[in-house]
């Protein structure tokens, strides 16, 4: 327990701006409803034009009373709603690293293997989603996440978390659309098309989709991960039966599979090498889940939204990933040739069952699917790249002309910017560099999710002790995180416990050991976002000279969305506690 002692916090339960109105004083605060329909859709030339107002960073610092933060930034036009909350919640981050990795973490681990992986990071993502809610709610701040590290832990570390996650996301936007083009590769006239078209075509297609803003990311992803559950569920009813022995005659599936393929070829591709190597794909399929707390600024009800959006991230992992990973671990042996020898949706798990079953028509549907979630995901970078690089900017850690958001509430030179790293998919029409461009994209991005992922664990924990010790209670909280401070703590452990095991498998790889240059760039494929975050906190330390605060100087009002007392908050809950049953229950399972 820290010894620092602080004053009691001499709130009155209310916020400090209580009264303040829209127009006020020489200021009158920018309200986007009062634009047409077309200039709020994106549609016309009119809301290309720069949006009046800016947060000119105040929504880290205070000095924006918060009933009038819609108003007075832009970019915080609230269109996103309830529906889409809910399915990025649940279907959002299925992309590549689950349709495709996991065939290849399968070969690599085997089906013991995959399932330990998926089940350690998916206790860590649950910890960590709750804890990300608790903050969100409470604080719905522009740069989500990052802010609060910068208010927090130290301003340097979260502008350093902030620039390495817009970077994270930049590389990862060639990399979709390489995934893309070579899923697309499956079905023979496709091939037959230049590489370059739909490179082009796949680059078009994300373009126009981010013209359209956030109402344009919300409804892709509402119907991409509504489409990516019911190939899901698909899948799963048909993996039941194929390993219950219920497939089509003459196939692998018309006897009893059960668990043959844990006791040959066996439970454990390449013993605890292999389940050490398997945990960066793992981590890889999880990414993107932190993309809610960006969201709970662009949601008009973000208290009453944003709890079932978070208990939803949940059942995605035990219902959509363990399951999953289970069964395509009983449905195939990890000697499956395809696994590492197919390319893109050829070494898609999802793709070899069907044609393991002999179900024609399917694989195509599923291969479809595919390729629309990694399109989707290629949004999802430019979406999830462009919001903390406005944030960053508005707070003074960018170039200012990043700041300019239209009336459609489109942070456009922050799009562009993001959307200029596409090209570098291209590259890989150069046969020589076709694989390094590839594993070196892959290689930026790797550990990045991670390091981000810790960082929002030790922030919660400052969170939690500095609210106590300034003389909060955890019941004002609107919402509370499942595990509490002990849950990001049980979250830390387990994401140093993986970086221990990626250090191990990066000097050990399996397989033939590399020697020389070859030893090196095997290292550094796997680590090479430790040193580009390291680059860039000491860059951001060298701008801002910022040291971690003492629990007490930590400002726990700017931004804060609740202002509840205790006694408030217990009549609330005690209210609640009166509904039916059947309201509890389903609050407690679904929020």
């Amino acid at each position: 327990m820290s010894s620092e002692k602080c004053e009691k916090s001499s709130s009155n339960g209310h916020s400090p701006f209580d009264g303040m109105i829209i127009a006020s004083g020489e200021e009158t605060y920018y309200d986007p409803s009062k634009e047409s329909w077309a200039t709020r859709a994106g549609v016309n030339f009119e809301s290309f034009k720069r949006a009046p107002g800016s947060t000119r960073g105040l929504i880290a610092h205070g000095d924006i009373p918060p009933e009038l933060l819609a108003y007075d930034n832009p970019m915080l036009q609230q269109k996103m709603q309830p529906r889409h909350l809910q399915m990025i919640a649940v279907g959002g981050a299925i992309g590549t690293g689950l349709f495709v990795g996991s065939g290849e973490a399968l070969a690599v681990g085997g089906p013991a293997a995959i399932l330990l992986a998926w089940t350690i990071m998916g206790i860590m993502v649950f910890f960590i989603a709750q804890a990300l809610g608790e903050l969100a709610i409470l604080y719905p701040v522009s740069g989500g996440f990052f802010t609060l590290a910068s208010r927090m832990l130290d301003p340097s570390l979260g502008v350093a978390l902030g620039w390495n996650y817009v970077f994270q996301w930049a590389v990862t936007l060639p990399l979709e659309i390489t995934v893309a083009t070579s899923t697309v590769m499956y079905w023979e006239n496709a091939a037959k098309v230049p590489l370059a078209v739909w490179y082009t075509i796949f680059f078009i297609i994300i373009i126009i989709a981010a013209l359209f803003g956030t109402l344009g990311f919300a409804e892709t992803e509402f119907w991409v991960s509504a489409l990516k559950l019911i190939v899901v569920v698909m899948f799963l009813f048909i993996a039941v039966i194929c390993v219950c022995g219920g497939g089509p005659a003459g196939t692998v599936y018309e006897s009893y599979v059960g668990a043959r393929y844990w006791h040959d070829p066996g439970a454990f591709a390449n013993g605890f090498k292999g389940v050490c190597s398997v945990f960066i794909t793992a981590a890889f399929s999880y990414a993107g889940s932190e993309i809610v707390s960006f969201a709970a600024t662009e949601t008009p009800n973000p208290r009453k939204t944003m709890p079932s959006a978070i208990k939803n991230i949940f059942w995605r992992i035990i219902i959509v990933y363990l399951s999953l990973i289970l069964l395509i671990g009983l449905a195939i042996p990890y000697t499956e040739e395809l696994l590492t020898k197919g390319e893109g949706a050829n070494g898609s798990p999802f793709v070899i069952v069907m044609r393991r079953a002999n179900i024609s028509g399917l694989d195509s549907f599923v291969n479809i699917t595919i390729v629309l979630a990694v399109l989707a995901m290629g949004l999802t970078c430019v979406y999830g790249g462009s919001r903390p690089m406005v944030a960053l900017s508005e707070m003074g850690y960018g170039p200012k002309f990043l700041t300019y958001v239209d009336k459609s509430g489109r942070p456009l030179w922050a799009l562009a910017l993001i959307l200029a790293f596409g090209p570098i998919a291209y590259l890989n029409l150069i046969d020589a560099a076709r694989d390094k461009v590839f594993d070196w994209l892959l290689a930026l991005s790797g550990l990045s999710t991670l390091f981000t992922w810790l960082t929002i664990c030790l922030t919660h924990i400052r969170f939690r002790r500095a609210w106590v010790l300034q003389g909060h209670s955890v019941e004002e909280l609107p919402y509370r995180a499942s595990g509490g401070i002990w849950g990001s703590y049980l979250s830390v452990v387990l994401i140093i416990l993986v970086l221990i095991a990626q250090f191990y498998a990066a000097v050990w790889p399996i397989g033939e050991q590399p020697t020389g240059g070859a030893a090196a760039e095997e290292f550094f494929a796997t680590w090479l976002s430790l040193p580009v975050i390291l680059l860039m906190y000491l860059i951001s330390w060298l701008v801002i000279r910022t040291w971690p605060k003492r629990l007490c100087d930590i400002d726990l009002d700017t931004g804060r969305k609740s202002w509840l007392t205790v006694d408030e908050m217990r009549q609330f809950r005690a209210d609640r506690a009166a509904q039916p049953w059947y309201k509890r229950l389903y609050r407690l399972l679904f929020g």
